[in-house]
């Protein structure tokens, strides 16, 4: 939720325990062995010469630039109880995804890491691919994830694939676009990108997405458009967006301001400024579950639709200790683990949620059950069914977009 999103993409902290897997220490880990000590330092710890579990507990501080805490606050509380010997004391803070990369770069350049696990979307983990901040994990995947891409749903495992082994993909959606509406305000949704700018242009200021770069629906509206407009290539932002680029400058005119968060969205559809926002699936369960906006509000897919699929991750930064790297990667794995995995379909903030191929909505919290019961959308299963889906960009052409959309279309608002 892509999207998402940003940070602050989840709305409250679910209170939610899941049932804790027989096979949640992973096996054999990582070892203490030398530290890595600067962002240069690529390499990390000997994957030959390995320990299971750190020399001493350890303090895990965990940033969440995406929301994710709202899936996975409950498995780390729950890996926290099981395991005393790996980690002494958890804590959790979040931020932006653009503040993300130039925060832990000054860490990394200070030899001072403090943060030692991120939460992060597609935004953030490409942000620091690019820079280079996050650690190469692929020589732990044998000893530490074993069978990690083959444990994948197929559109998760397509999805991991952005991360170039430098974080975990913890849970995944098809995400969007969509659009989410008031029907006291609109009596007939647009389901096209040109019935949309008609909209738009009779009702001037009255949609709203938010900035691509910190916004789950944001990009994922921008990243579905190339494939809604028939565009020369939807892989490529500078010389395959040129339907998109000018559609968007279109749009620009009627649009309302563009806000750095998707939660301020919800907030104007639900007071009534904006009566049509882009949306995701997960961005239209959990705020009327959270009754942030009112349970009355709809949605609506685009015909021809395309998914944009979007997936949340774990990153650990160049420079923690090892024994840190061990306890982070520890608690990674452990979140991979079915029972766990079933938490993550919360309050539908991320819907579908897992990652892990063969893990179902009967198997997740009571909790989880109710809110899909009551909020859920019969009709997402089968679009998602019904309509082919599209990774994200990858980390290069991503940032690339941000870039473009921040130069040709926020600049001017």
């Amino acid at each position: 939720m892509s999207g998402t999103n940003g940070s602050n993409r989840h709305l409250s902290r679910r209170r939610v325990l899941g049932t804790i897997a027989a096979s949640a220490a992973a096996g054999p880990v990582l070892a203490a062995c030398g530290a890595p000590t600067s962002a240069t330092d690529t390499k990390g710890a000997d994957p030959t010469s390995l320990a299971t579990k750190p020399s001493k507990p350890v303090t895990l501080n965990i940033l969440d630039v995406a929301g994710n805490l709202a899936l996975t606050q409950p498995i780390i509380d729950a890996f926290k109880a099981k395991h005393p010997d790996i980690v002494a004391k958890v804590t959790t803070t979040t931020g932006t995804a653009p503040e993300l990369a130039p925060k832990v770069q000054a860490q990394q350049q200070a030899g001072n890491v403090q943060i030692q696990l991120v939460l992060t979307g597609t935004d953030g983990l490409s942000a620091g691919i690019q820079k280079g901040l996050w650690y190469d994990l692929k020589p732990y995947y044998a000893t530490f994830f074993p069978g990690l891409m083959a444990n994948y749903g197929k559109a998760a495992a397509s999805m991991a694939a952005l991360a170039q082994d430098q974080g975990i993909e913890l849970v995944t959606t098809p995400g969007g676009p969509l659009l989410e509406y008031d029907p006291a305000e609109v009596s007939k949704v647009p389901t096209t990108p040109d019935a949309l700018l008609e909209w738009a242009k009779a009702h001037p200021h009255r949609f709203q997405y938010a900035q691509p770069r910190n916004s789950g629906p944001g990009r994922t509206f921008l990243m579905g458009l190339p494939y809604l407009l028939g565009d020369k290539d939807p892989t490529d932002p500078v010389n395959g967006w040129a339907k998109t680029w000018a559609y968007l400058t279109e749009l620009n005119k009627y649009t309302a301001e563009y806000p750095a968060k998707t939660s301020a969205t919800l907030t104007n559809l639900a007071q009534g400024t904006v009566h049509i926002i882009a949306s995701t699936m997960g961005w239209y369960i959990n705020p009327r579950a959270l009754g942030t906006v009112p349970a009355g509000m709809k949605a609506a897919k685009f015909d021809h639709l395309t998914w944009v699929t979007d997936a949340q991750y774990g990153v650990i930064p160049k420079g923690v200790s090892n024994d840190e790297l061990i306890a982070a990667m520890t608690l990674l794995a452990f979140m991979l683990t079915p029972a766990q995995q079933a938490v993550t379909f919360d309050t539908g903030y991320f819907y579908p949620g897992p990652a892990v191929k063969g893990v179902k909505l009967s198997q997740a919290p009571a909790a989880s059950r109710k809110t899909m019961a009551d909020y859920g959308v019969s009709d997402f299963d089968q679009w998602i069914a019904d309509n082919p889906a599209r990774n994200s960009l990858p980390a290069t052409a991503q940032v690339t977009a941000f870039d473009l959309w921040d130069k040709k279309i926020g600049s001017t608002k």
